[in-house]
């Protein structure tokens, strides 16, 4: 299993051994004459079959362990009949990764109190001080876009290759085992299997992430429990899933923990005035709800001029700024009185001060006021401005996803670059996701060109749509239900933030609590 600690194993005639009889001969010494079948230079062949494993004691089922009285020839330390396994322990014990209880099977395990330090048995990778600090086998292509973007910036040694559990145990036979390993088992027809091959050759204190399209809860349970996984995440694999389940492993800390506590946040910003982020705010919190069927707040730190209400249909009352000003006046009947509902499972929180009023938002007020909405909803759509202030510093700390929106024009490629360095600078846990916006409009940049001004090509590309769009926005309806254009556009975004399917329907709510990842 995958255990606590490691124990140090070696193989026969390798330099250590067992009781005091069989010591001389496995540490390289001349062959004691007294031990059957000794080899010079210290190795000692196996038992016949039948008769041993490694260990010394009685009759001993062929296998790896430790056994009790008259030795036979073998390595190991005395004790009671043990079955074959890798490991060490008293009673019966599945295949799997994890600490080991009594009598393992075939499978990784942390010594049982009775078992002394150091036993000897067939050998084990080394534990390198170098070794890498995450390898992937994973079947798509999709799959391995999510690894790289997710975890570009947070591991010296990444690397990602295409298999399944079969390829890792193949390869591991080899190499040096990674400090954290994910696995893809789809398509394979006994997953369990494939993992107890896997378990075989890799060390004790691996953490084991494994993916795969299966939703059973009996799957999920199995994996934890018995076979004793790390994680278990259900595909599709999103960068966010990425970043926030496998980063933390990666970097060894729990800073993230306060970023994917609650309900998930996501920020999105235009890069400069009138490129649209404020529809895309307003679609994307539409589409969230559709397809994640979760309770969602779209909130627009705009107080003068936003125009999410507008978008909508309704017009926002003042208790958000009063809220976000006075962090004692935000209650527990708060988001009673200014949440709007807009359908059964969006509302909309905003304000609409004068253009001559200062608002002077507060961090505790806005903490306190996310804190509040993080409890009630399961995702929030933050419609903010850039540069940002005091409020949108507080949200771009605690969001999964930032959104930055960009038109097709040279002052928007060079807002873009300087958006993804001062959120790097402001400390987001995020990765930001660009989204180019009116692509093909006529006058516009060619996106090959914006491809080489940004570094790479945007995450995201919405068509210019110049009749339905503008028609939606004026009539106060949701532009993504004028424009399926729109909609179809925005899939891959509204997939990555709620890690579903964009136009999956009829998922059960196994399916669903998978795609959130374990917390």
């Amino acid at each position: 299993m995958y255990g606590e600690r490691a124990i140090p194993m070696e193989l026969p005639g390798s330099g250590r051994g067992g009781t005091a009889g069989s010591q001389q001969a496995a540490q390289g010494t001349d062959a004691d004459p007294a031990i059957p079948g000794a080899l010079p230079g210290g190795g000692v062949p196996l038992p016949p079959p039948g008769l041993g494993g490694f260990g010394n004691g009685g009759p001993v089922p062929g296998g790896f362990g430790n056994a009790g009285s008259p030795p036979q020839p073998a390595f190991g330390h005395g004790g009671g009949p043990v079955q074959p396994g890798f490991g060490h322990g008293g009673g019966p014990v599945q295949p799997g990764f994890g600490n080991a209880a009594p009598v393992p099977q075939p499978t990784f395990g942390a010594a049982s109190a009775n078992v002394p330090a150091t036993v000897a048995g067939p050998s084990l990778p080394v534990l390198a001080p170098d070794r890498a600090s995450f390898i992937a086998f994973v079947a798509d292509e999709a799959s391995e876009a999510a690894l790289r973007g997710g975890l570009a910036d947070m591991a010296s040694s990444l690397q990602i290759r295409r298999g399944t559990a079969r390829t890792a145990a193949r390869s591991l036979e080899r190499e040096v085992t990674p400090r954290t390993l994910l696995v893809d088992v789809s398509g394979l027809d006994d997953a369990f299997a494939a993992l107890e091959e896997l378990a075989s050759v890799c060390t004790p204190d691996v953490r084991v992430v494994v993916i795969g399209d299966n939703t059973e809860i009996s799957f999920y349970r199995r994996l934890i429990r018995d076979v004793g996984v790390t994680e278990y995440v259900h595909k599709p694999l999103t960068r966010d899933t990425a970043r926030h389940l496998i980063g933390p492993m990666l970097v060894g800390s729990d800073a993230m923990d306060a970023a994917i506590r609650g309900g998930r946040v996501t920020a999105v910003a235009g890069v400069r005035g009138g490129v649209g982020a404020t529809t895309v705010a307003v679609s994307l919190a539409m589409e969230i709800a559709d397809a994640s069927r979760g309770h969602v707040a779209l909130v627009d730190l705009h107080l003068r001029g936003g125009a999410t209400g507008l978008m909508l249909g309704v017009r926002p009352s003042s208790g958000f700024r009063v809220a976000l000003e006075e962090p004692g006046r935000a209650d527990g009947l708060f988001l009673d009185r200014v949440a709007i509902p807009i359908d059964e499972r969006l509302r909309l929180i905003a304000a609409e001060e004068p253009l001559e009023s200062e608002p002077t938002p507060t961090e505790e007020g806005v903490r306190r006021v996310f804190n509040m909405l993080r409890q009630r909803f399961n995702h929030i759509v933050v419609d903010m401005p850039l540069p940002p202030g005091v409020a949108e510093r507080v949200v771009l700390s605690i969001a999964r996803h930032t959104v930055l929106v960009m038109g097709p024009d040279v002052a928007s490629i060079r807002d873009a670059v300087a958006a993804r360095k001062m959120i790097n600078a402001v400390g987001s846990m995020s990765r930001a996701m660009t989204v180019l916006n009116r692509v093909g409009v006529p006058g516009g940049i060619s996106p090959k060109l914006i491809a080489e001004g940004l570094g790479g090509q945007p995450d995201v590309q919405i068509p210019d749509l110049p009749r339905q769009v503008p028609r939606a926005i004026n009539l106060g309806r949701p532009a993504v239900r004028e424009a399926p254009a729109l909609r179809k556009a925005l899939a891959p975004l509204t997939q990555e933030v709620t890690a579903l399917q964009a136009a999956a329907t009829g998922r059960s709510l196994f399916g669903r609590l998978f795609s959130w990842g374990r917390r």
